[in-house]
């Protein structure tokens, strides 16, 4: 077993896929610290201009005006109900933030790092799990090696348990990349870690009020760790529906297609049918599972931590004995 999942390390490491994810990971990290080092200035300088001083640094002069604006939205007359019950939560976290002073706007390497896994958990870590996973066995079959490996003296459910493992191994290295890469460009944007500050979570959103009494103060390292550790849960998860399209198609476009039409159709068909009891049980809809602890809220009736992470997971173990009960039955060789 330790020769055929180092067989399949090596194999996806031949292909190049990890270097590509690295790129890949260095112009988007890139930029997006670029985006959050402008956005934050241009608001100081809004802010200021509103205030008619030279320099708005101070943080609690950015949050009230932030309150302002959040404010002027939801006297808006277009916007929709759940749109203010959202807007208002929101308002809500500020201002708790603000009554107990914590800065949630203070840029650090820590901050940063966790930022970016929060906005990629839902959409931009699963397309690279996708890229990473999406021919592990279709590959084989268009190149005809499926057939070299299934004649050796090894059961079928061991070598695909081999391409499992090595699947997670190197969803690790993934997030590992993530975590390194963002470390070191933020600290060359930022100049500050910032790994021992205060975060706030623990917020929970009821209807369209925000209730604190779970609230605590942890510090960034710590969050950073439950933030990674969430989505590498959700890489896992990717991976495994992933790898069971694999198996049941034999072209790794269809495979990498199917993988990323229903990413991105369950996100538009959650968004458009939200009130529809079968969508919340999409994994599309449950994989940003980092908002229940950074108080990212969307307002959507019935979901939280627990159910969330309790479809995923079952997303996840239904793939895997789809894709099991496949390879070992179907005729490959044909």
């Amino acid at each position: 077993m330790g020769k055929l999942i180092e067989n399949e390390v090596m194999k996806i490491l031949y292909k190049k896929r990890l270097q590509v994810i690295a790129a890949i990971l260095l112009v988007l990290i890139g930029l997006f610290a670029y985006g959050e080092n402008y956005t934050i200035n241009r608001t100081q300088e809004r802010v200021a201009q509103r205030m008619g001083v030279e320099s708005a640094e101070n943080w609690q002069n950015l949050i009230e005006q932030q309150l302002i604006d959040l404010e002027r939205r939801m006297n808006n007359p277009y916007i929709s109900q759940e749109g203010i019950a959202s807007l208002q939560v929101r308002a809500e976290q500020l201002q708790f933030y603000l009554d107990n002073e914590v800065n949630p706007l203070n840029s650090s390497v820590a901050r940063f790092m966790g930022r970016f896994m929060e906005q990629s958990v839902f959409l931009f870590l699963p397309l690279l799990i996708i890229l990473l996973a999406g021919d592990m066995v279709s590959g084989e079959v268009n190149t005809g090696t499926i057939k070299l490996i299934l004649t050796r003296p090894v059961t079928r459910w061991k070598i695909l348990f081999s391409k499992l493992v090595a699947l997670v191994i190197l969803e690790m290295l993934v997030i590992l990349l993530i975590a390194l890469i963002s470390a070191v460009i933020s600290l060359v944007v930022f100049r500050y870690g910032g790994f021992g500050e205060p975060v706030i979570v623990g917020f929970q959103a009821t209807g369209s009020q925000l209730d604190t009494s779970l609230v605590r103060t942890i510090p960034q390292w710590q969050y950073l760790m439950m933030v990674y550790a969430i989505g590498y849960f959700v890489a896992f998860v990717i991976g495994c529906l992933s790898l069971m399209v694999s198996v049941l198609v034999q072209s790794t476009s269809v495979s990498i297609g199917i993988m990323m039409s229903s990413l991105i159709g369950g996100s538009f068909l959650s968004f458009f049918m939200e009130d529809w009891v079968i969508t919340r049980y999409l994994y599309t809809v449950n994989l940003n599972l980092t908002a229940y602890i950074s108080g990212s809220f969307q307002i959507v009736e019935g979901l939280n931590m627990l159910f969330s992470t309790t479809v995923l997971l079952g997303w996840a173990l239904g793939s895997l004995a789809i894709g099991f009960v496949v390879f070992t039955r179907k005729d490959v060789l044909a």
